[in-house]
């Protein structure tokens, strides 16, 4: 189950990546109504952003952990997305 959940995990944040703009995950969260969880899918922008910055233009990937991470935010920012739809 556990492996399952991983692979689809990583299949997701694969797909999202490529979704992805130079500007990084689009914000779709109505701050208007739902402060919070617009203000967290910023973050999660703003730090997709900053890990960008970090290797663009560099030869290095931290063994591919930096993208990794990055593709993990594109799903972050999926999922308040969703959460804000949920609620």
């Amino acid at each position: 189950m556990k492996l399952t959940s991983i692979a689809a995990l990583t299949a997701t944040a694969i797909f999202a990546s490529t979704l992805v703009n130079a500007q990084g995950p689009r914000l779709n969260v109505d701050p208007g109504k739902h402060p919070h969880l617009a203000a967290a899918q910023d973050f999660a922008r703003k730090a997709y952003m900053e890990m960008q910055a970090s290797f663009q233009g560099k030869d290095w990937d931290a063994n591919g952990h930096a993208q990794k991470a990055m593709d993990m935010l594109i799903v972050v920012n999926q999922e308040i997305g969703a959460a804000a739809e949920r609620k």
